[in-house]
């Protein structure tokens, strides 16, 4: 059987490696409709190597025989047409930070909790979860399996590709600048990101966290279990594409560095780079830009606590941080609910 499906933000970072990872993982198509604001319809994107697709009005587009919506186009966005999404029948799959709290809506990262997918029927919409989330969450869950975590204290150091291709172009601009001895301007950022790191991703709440840093917490804690306590902090980091995370975890019961090891390697979506060599024992962004797994490297005791780890963990944050993820909750709701 064969789906017609409809991209909501074709045009942006996501939405063009969506296109690609459908295309990649050959997923059974038999339409697909490229959808974004209406200043980008007319544009053309790829889908694929053989198939140019015109950009279509999302205002006017209409959703009547389409069967899944996979969308990355803003919480915003997501409001106005996700209800006129559903109401057509169409199932959807997003990417925004809008429906993912919703007690009816699941939140799901299929390597970790897939069974989450059925609940889909009750609004007709599943929720891709943060990008920082997803990459921790599947190094997690076979841990977690093992000895049951307590709590977690990550550090992110995330590509400037999470804020769009501004930020991209943003970086790029900037270093260019202080090469050629200019002065590094800046639109996106609150502070200079290029040759810099900045502490601050999304808004400040007020307990001082910033809402990236909220996600994290809350979004574990609706995927992996509500009594996991987490503390983050998100840190912009001037890397183009991939996000990494240094994992402090304590659990509830013993677990050795060869337990958690020998977990991680069986576990699905999970690459182990992890041998005490510097020039191959670990993992960086600029290795694993362009992949779909999770990479976890520098796997080591933490004696600080009674039963504790901590992992070093990277992965690419607009495919398995949110196209990938996305097309595999797609291929489960196709292959075993629609």
């Amino acid at each position: 059987m064969s789906y017609k499906v409809a991209i909501v933000g074709a045009t942006g970072n996501v939405g063009r490696e969506m296109l690609n990872t459908l295309s990649a993982r050959e997923f059974p198509v038999s339409e697909v409709y490229a959808v974004a604001s209406p200043r980008s319809a007319g544009q053309q994107v790829s889908f694929g190597e053989k198939h140019i697709l015109k950009v279509q009005n999302l205002e006017k587009f209409d959703f009547k025989g389409v069967d899944i919506v996979l969308a990355s186009a803003g919480s915003k966005i997501s409001k106005e047409f996700v209800p006129r999404a559903t109401k057509a029948g169409a199932v959807v799959i997003d990417n925004s930070s809008l429906f993912r709290m919703d007690k009816d809506v699941p939140l799901v990262v299929p390597e970790v909790n897939p069974e989450a997918i059925k609940l889909y029927k009750k609004r007709g919409i599943i929720a891709n979860p943060n990008c920082s989330t997803i990459q921790m969450v599947v190094a997690l869950k076979p841990l977690h399996d093992i000895a049951q975590i307590k709590r977690v204290v990550v550090a992110t150091y995330q590509s400037v590709s999470g804020a769009g291709k501004a930020a991209m172009d943003e970086l790029f601009n900037q270093t260019r600048a202080l090469y050629a001895n200019g002065a590094p301007e800046r639109t996106v950022f609150a502070k200079q990101i290029s040759f810099n790191v900045i502490p601050q991703i999304d808004v400040f709440m007020d307990d001082g966290y910033t809402k990236e840093e909220w996600k994290m917490r809350v979004e574990t804690q609706k995927i992996l279990g509500g009594d996991i306590a987490v503390t983050a902090t998100c840190v912009r980091v001037p890397v183009f594409v991939c996000h990494s995370e240094a994992v402090n975890i304590e659990f509830k019961k013993p677990i050795t560095v060869a337990q958690a090891r020998k977990a991680l390697q069986k576990a699905p979506g999970v690459v182990v780079v992890d041998k005490q060599d510097p020039e191959s024992g670990f993992v960086t962004p600029a290795e694993v830009s362009g992949e779909d797994s999770v990479y976890v490297s520098r796997i080591r005791k933490d004696e600080t606590v009674k039963h504790g780890l901590s992992i070093w963990v990277v992965a690419d944050n607009l495919r398995k941080g949110a196209a990938t993820n996305a097309v595999q909750i797609a291929e489960i709701l196709a292959e075993k609910y629609l």
